[in-house]
């Protein structure tokens, strides 16, 4: 699992006007331009890239937020 992977999920689910490639991974996706119902597509596309399943606790906007929080909950939920 890499970083290279989720900015590839969010560059196809995330539905963003600039170019996420430049984005640090301590970027507020929001900010960027993600919304919160392209955060939802995310989080299935990510389920199916890495085969695991967000738990209810973990459903919220911060652990979407940014790719370094996405890739620290894979990593929670992959260790």
């Amino acid at each position: 699992m890499s970083k290279e992977q989720i900015r590839n999920v969010l560059k196809e689910h995330g539905k963003f006007s600039s170019n996420i490639d430049t984005l640090a991974d301590d970027a507020d996706l929001y900010e960027a331009g993600m919304t919160s119902h392209a955060s939802v597509n995310v989080m299935l596309a990510l389920e199916d890239t890495f085969d695991l399943e967000f738990p209810d606790r973990m459903l919220k906007r911060s652990v979407f937020e940014s790719i370094n929080a996405i890739h620290a909950a894979i990593e929670e939920l992959t260790a």
